[in-house]
């Protein structure tokens, strides 16, 4: 089975935010944040995927992911290069 880090954007309140998770299947995960009914962080907005990377086993992932919460450069770093690139993006509709 394989395990996903990803990280996620969403524009609140004229500024993007950022999560980072893990799970086992990337588009469940992607319908439950964006449905409300995946972490308590995530309700209530439109998330867009910019970033995953694939781990084979669930330790090494939720080591990835935990160093990915506190490295808060490279977070930053993500978030504009997406914004750059999709800087006219309607969060609205997926």
């Amino acid at each position: 089975m394989n395990f996903y880090v990803y990280l996620i954007i969403s524009k609140r309140l004229n500024r993007y935010i950022s999560y980072v998770g893990y799970t086992n299947d990337i588009n469940k995960r992607m319908v439950l944040h964006n449905t409300s009914k995946g972490a308590k962080f995530t309700k209530g907005n439109q998330w867009k995927l910019i970033f995953k990377k694939k781990y084979l086993t669930k330790s090494k992932a939720l080591k990835e992911e935990y160093k990915l919460k506190k490295n808060y450069k490279l977070r930053k770093f993500l978030k504009q290069k997406y914004i750059i690139k999709y800087e006219n993006c309607n969060f609205t509709t997926l």
